[in-house]
């Protein structure tokens, strides 16, 4: 089985960016932040790091700011765990499709609770 470059350094990228997260951004802001994605361009240059904040479905505009703020610090902190050639550009990208998947999950216990009164 093939895998790409792409996607591998995806893989590092979001294992490194978790641990950077966790145990090196001081911000208390950032610590509830969960990674769930890195889309990768096939030239290494682009990164699209997808997150969460656990337990929100919304993205809150401190969370957001408090990233923008981090970003220089999280290439540099990757350019020092990474051996690539080049530290790819980072744009953090809200992942909605947990909000989705809560939303549906709620739809679907209010029509399961609507189906036992009815009966």
């Amino acid at each position: 089985m093939k895998f790409k470059r792409a996607d591998r350094v995806g893989e590092l990228i979001m294992a490194e960016m978790s641990d950077i997260l966790l145990k090196a951004v001081k911000d208390p802001r950032l610590h509830m932040v969960t990674i769930t994605a890195v889309k990768v361009t096939d030239d290494l240059r682009n990164a699209r790091i997808y997150f969460v904040e656990m337990g929100q479905d919304e993205l809150r505009d401190e969370i957001q700011e408090a990233l923008g703020k981090a970003k220089g610090f999280v290439r540099r902190e990757l350019g020092h765990r990474l051996q690539l050639r080049f530290v790819p550009q980072i744009v953090f990208v809200h992942d909605t499709s947990f909000g989705y998947g809560n939303r549906i999950e709620r739809l679907l216990a209010d029509i399961a609770r609507q189906e036992e009164d009815y009966e």
